[in-house]
């Protein structure tokens, strides 16, 4: 009886290791589209909040339109942190009271070094 529940550990074990290494190869497989690979989607993420503000130079922003066009996740991606930045945008923070001003004032200087 032990070994049968030693043997389905065991069998548990490959299992899980199995669909983790399945997930993994999923998940590169979806980056690796177009000749794209996570590692170039990730520096164009890098600049895509200086790309949404249009402080990039034309050139750099001609090459993120050229991937996010061939790269269904980055525009997805894309899309919402538009739709995000907008909301924000429009959302006014509340005041401060006097309290939290000079709390945060405080830390302020703290953090500098002052």
């Amino acid at each position: 009886m032990a070994r049968d529940s030693k043997t389905n550990k065991i069998k548990g074990a490959a299992k899980t290791k199995a669909d983790s290494d399945v997930r993994r190869a999923t998940v590169r497989q979806r980056h690796e589209h177009a000749g794209h690979t996570k590692a170039r989607c990730l520096r164009i993420l890098n600049n895509l909040s200086a790309y949404l503000d249009n402080d990039l130079s034309a050139s750099v922003c001609g090459e993120i339109r050229k991937h996010l066009g061939a790269c269904p996740n980055c525009e997805t991606f894309v899309e919402s942190l538009r739709q995000t930045v907008g909301l924000c945008r429009h959302h006014q923070p509340p005041p401060l009271s006097a309290a939290d001003k000079q709390v945060l004032h405080r830390e302020i200087l703290r953090a500098a070094g002052a």
